[in-house]
């Protein structure tokens, strides 16, 4: 491995760690945020299925 891959490498995993300390201290306001984003992903599934509905039916 060359030394760019090594710095990257261990940039990633102290990355990681402090995201991981920054998940672990905020918990409460991280599963709101989790719930807010599952809302948000099945309101958009539900408009692309009532889109892809619209399409299916003009044809």
């Amino acid at each position: 491995m060359d030394k760019m891959g090594i710095f990257t490498l261990i940039v990633g995993l102290v990355l990681c760690a402090i995201g991981g300390l920054a998940i672990w201290f905020f918990l409460p306001e991280v599963i709101v945020a989790v719930k807010g984003l599952i809302g948000i992903v099945v309101v958009l599934a539900g408009i692309m299925l009532a889109i892809f509905g619209i399409l299916i039916m003009n044809d």
